[in-house]
């Protein structure tokens, strides 16, 4: 662990696993409430002489981060690989995408600007400052365990906050490496703090109950996220909540199938489908459907898994057990209820694949509103499709959930375009496009996919607090 400044143990440690195999590849220590609670500690400590130092002080040490971040690219993207299971080339895109908020919040520290607002007296001013919220506590998941990092950590300290950070317990090799770089770029003592830890559980109940933190961001379920956001109620603390997706990835009528097929089977896959912004619902007009599928089952048949530090894998391993037994529920339920597997459907265990938690890349046809996969999100290697009749009927259908991150459409027509960026009730519409992220961008959902906004100038707003003053004069 990663407090005030030094590297210290717990009285426990804890094995991380490498799901491609099942072997070991490190052990990490396994903090409590009490190493959260000296964590706070030194963030406390850290944050006047922090927020008082200038946004240029900051920026300086940010871009420094950024430079030794992307001189251990290589590293950081093989650690990756081993704890979470990506393909190496996927891991290595997500550290230049990590390193991306270093570079972007160096910049915005610079960027926080007040203002002045005339007033209704003549011998009245107001002036408005925008100063750090304080001290945050950060949860992140293990499906990005390097960009989720940056993405919390840089605009916080570039705000002029302190944070303690908890990785999810199945990537925190990665969190440790990110903040090996934070210490090399020479961050004061006590700005970032890193707690690693086995059970959750009693870092979170910390953080939510210690009054110093004023702030929680969390990436994961939504079913956590409403809780840290009841419990967080309490005392007031500002949340920003990154939650679950139930991305639709629309096909018109006048979209050409097969350039859709390429670019749905891309992002469908992506991260072996651990993605909250991957599609789990795709409709297709009944015109192009037949081609459609066509094409995007001769991709994904042609994916290949495995170890992803082996070259031309581009399926990597499922998290856990209990990810490919959520994977085997959903496509058993389809099936049962009608469903027609058109490929995969099954776990996979030829030769190495054994020692691993496999799904085989799975595509559905005849999905309906009935089955579970249709409702709920998947977050794994499975992709219905469902075909629609008319633009109205699909913008009805992709709006049917509780769900609001992502979305996705494919139209050679402006107008349509335009109609269904306006009418998908999500925080993200890709037009054409299946990679509508970057630190410059603002990144979250509507619903129950989240609060708040994180990447672009809206993600540092959600580390400052407004202040108002007014002056007689």
């Amino acid at each position: 662990m990663y407090i005030d400044g030094v590297w210290c143990d717990a009285a426990a440690r804890f094995q991380v696993v490498n799901p491609a195999n099942g072997e070991t590849v490190g052990e990490v220590p396994d903090g409590g409430d009490a190493d959260a609670a000296r964590a706070i500690d030194a963030a406390a400590r850290a944050f006047p002489g922090w927020a008082g130092q200038t946004a240029y002080d900051r920026a300086r040490l940010l871009y420094r981060a950024w430079e030794i971040m992307t001189e251990r690219a290589e590293d950081l993207a093989r650690t990756m690989t081993l704890e979470q299971g990506k393909p190496l080339r996927a891991a290595r895109n997500e550290v230049r995408y990590g390193a991306d908020f270093l570079l972007w919040y160096a910049e915005e520290a610079k960027r926080v600007y007040g203002e002045t607002i005339p007033a209704p007296r003549g011998d009245q001013r107001f002036i408005v400052l925008r100063q750090p919220v304080g001290i945050v506590a950060a949860i992140t998941p293990w499906n990005y365990p390097v960009s989720m990092v940056t993405r919390k950590v840089a605009p916080a300290i570039a705000a002029g906050c302190t944070i303690v950070l908890k990785p999810a317990e199945a990537t925190p090799l990665c969190a440790i490496k990110v903040f090996e770089c934070l210490e090399a770029a020479g961050l004061p003592a006590g700005v970032v703090n890193l707690v690693t830890a086995a059970d959750p559980a009693p870092i979170g109940d910390i953080f939510l109950t210690d009054p110093r933190v004023r702030k929680i961001t969390f990436t994961g379920s939504t079913a956590v996220g409403k809780a840290i956001a009841a419990r967080a109620a309490a005392q007031m603390k500002r949340v920003s909540l990154e939650l679950g997706g139930h991305a639709p990835f629309l096909v018109l009528e006048d979209a050409d199938p097969v350039h859709a097929a390429k670019g749905a089977a891309m992002v469908k896959f992506l991260n072996t489908g651990q993605a909250c912004i991957s599609p789990n619902r795709i409709f297709v007009h009944e015109r192009a459907v037949d081609a459609f599928t066509e094409a995007f089952v001769s991709r994904v048949g042609r994916m290949h898994a495995g170890n992803g530090l082996d070259d031309g894998v581009q399926i990597g391993p499922l998290i856990n057990e209990a990810a490919v037994e959520k994977v085997e529920s959903q496509v058993a339920d389809a099936a049962e209820r009608g469903a027609e597997v058109l490929c995969g459907g099954c776990r996979m265990t030829e030769g190495a694949l054994a020692r691993g938690a496999f799904y085989a890349p799975t595509v559905l046809s005849g999905v309906v509103p009935s089955m579970r996969i249709y409702r709920e999100e998947t977050f794994g290697p499975v992709a219905p499709i469902i075909a629609f009749r008319d633009e109205q009927e699909a913008l009805a259908m992709a709006n049917d959930t509780h769900y609001g991150l992502a979305s996705y459409v494919y139209t050679r027509d402006i107008a349509r375009a335009f109609r269904m960026f306006e009418g998908l009730d999500f925080g993200i519409v890709g037009i054409n496009d299946i990679n509508p992220t970057a630190a410059a961008a603002p990144f979250g959902g509507s619903k129950e996919s989240g609060l708040g906004r994180e990447g672009g100038h809206e993600g540092i707003t959600e580390y400052l607090e407004t202040k108002l003053g007014g002056f007689s004069i």
